[in-house]
């Protein structure tokens, strides 16, 4: 949740929702619902039928993986990381800004190097031809995926740090 501002009280108006943002929340909607989907039947199959779904498991995986990377974009443009500020209320309120633009600017670094390693690595599962065990699905395209989703995310980061700090 983002925090609120030391000066006014309130909370900094979050982006407004973009057709870009709402095509990712409901690709990140359907994912999560097929996720469900999914595991009901491979439960009702494997106990009920004696016959679980097959790769039932290697797909719930790369979905979540899906969603959680998709995500990240949005979470970064919302300010909606998990934070936890036990130290950081006490802080005296012209400090705040400072330290929001540091941590932001020291996340978004973070995560530009989190997406340059697995995109990396996606390379190296790429020239090996990496696949999963029962269903054979490539994973070097997810890997490219949450590399260049991580990419993202720490491009809003730091452009909404700048924004923040404007104000």
């Amino acid at each position: 949740m983002p925090e609120t501002d030391p000066s006014s009280g309130k909370r900094p108006e979050p982006v407004p929702r973009t057709l870009g943002r709402r095509v990712l929340a409901a690709v990140c909607g359907t994912m999560l619902m097929a996720m469900m989907a999914l595991t009901v039947c491979d439960v009702i199959g494997r106990y009920v039928f004696a016959h679980p779904v097959t790769g039932a498991t290697e797909l719930t995986e790369m979905m979540l993986v899906g969603v959680i990377f998709l995500g990240l974009p949005a979470v970064s443009l919302d300010r909606d990381h998990v934070a936890v500020d036990i130290l950081t209320d006490r802080l005296p309120g012209w400090i705040q800004p400072w330290r929001e633009l540091l941590v932001s600017i020291l996340s978004a670094a973070i995560l530009g190097v989190i997406s340059w390693r697995i995109w990396i690595y996606a390379g190296q599962i790429a020239s090996y031809g990496g696949a999963t065990n029962s269903l054979r699905l490539p994973v070097a395209p997810l890997g490219y995926l949450c590399a260049t989703a991580g990419a993202v995310a720490a491009v809003f980061m730091a452009v909404v740090a700048l924004r923040d700090l404007r104000r």
